[in-house]
């Protein structure tokens, strides 16, 4: 028969800290078991699962930030990218810039100026593991805004042909496109660099560091983009027949996400 000693209000504190840490890899989890559903539902079945994958992933990110960085750095990222990528939808929505005419339809839950909420909060989730890879490659500022503004860019090589594949939106003018990517302008791609760098020169300027001085760890953050990478790859290539779509997301996004993988993988040994 063993018997516990307790040792004090530190071992609180570091069981307090490893059941925060664990939270972020069970809600990444259940964000990676909806999207693995994804394929596999159809109709209003599958919009639910759509905005519930996105707020699962916004929800380990947010506990993964509040854990390691702390709340109010966790609120300075959220209400940054949130903010940001909503302003921008709303101002491509009445004027055409920088994404070029579109439209949502009404499936995808409540809306804010006319842009669904889980728009807004896709930029956040996605703007989350994208800075921290960048700041894992490089510790220049302006290096680290563009690869992470490139790794969130790229993202939506996957996402906009998913999408409007699915009628959540449609673009009403598409002048010039991508070769392999119809139906989407490319004015669509440049916008989203754009405003990626804008929100990443923000976001960068939040601290790299904890107050102990530390550089946390990435964990549920890294797996979550290491899998958004993979998982889309594959659904552009076996589910949706788009080989070009998985070639230039795989390519565009890899050059970020790759190098990274390899880096946090050997930050583990």
């Amino acid at each position: 028969m063993s018997v516990r000693v307790y040792t004090g209000p530190h071992a609180d504190r570091r069981a307090g800290g490893t059941l925060r840490r664990r939270v972020p890899a069970a809600l990444a989890a259940v964000a990676v078991a909806a999207q693995i559903a994804w394929p596999l539902t159809s109709s209003s079945t599958r919009d639910l699962v759509t905005v519930l994958g996105v707020v699962l992933f916004v929800l380990a990110c947010a506990a993964h930030a509040t854990a390691v960085r702390g709340p109010g750095w966790m609120l300075g990222w959220l209400l940054l990218s949130a903010g940001i990528g909503l302003g921008a939808e709303v101002l491509g929505l009445r004027t055409g810039l920088p994404f070029g005419h579109y439209s949502y339809a009404d499936r995808l839950g409540p809306e804010l100026l006319g842009v669904p909420v889980v728009v807004a909060l896709a930029w956040a989730m996605m703007s989350y593991p994208c800075l921290l890879a960048a700041r894992r490659l490089t510790r220049h500022p302006v290096a680290t805004a563009a690869l992470a503004a490139l790794a969130l860019a790229s993202w939506d090589l996957f996402l906009d042909p998913q999408m409007v594949g699915e009628g959540h939106w449609t673009w009403h003018d598409v002048p010039v496109a991508l070769p392999g990517i119809p139906g989407i302008p490319l004015q669509n791609f440049v916008g989203w660099l754009l405003v990626a760098l804008v929100l990443m020169l923000l976001l960068d300027r939040l601290p790299r560091r904890s107050d102990d001085g530390s550089v946390p760890p990435d964990g549920a953050p890294a797996a979550l983009l290491g899998w958004t990478y993979a998982s889309n790859v594959i659904l552009a290539l076996v589910f949706e027949h788009r080989p070009a779509v998985a070639a230039w997301g795989g390519v565009a996004m890899g050059i970020v996400v790759l190098p990274y993988l390899v880096v946090a993988l050997s930050d583990r040994r």
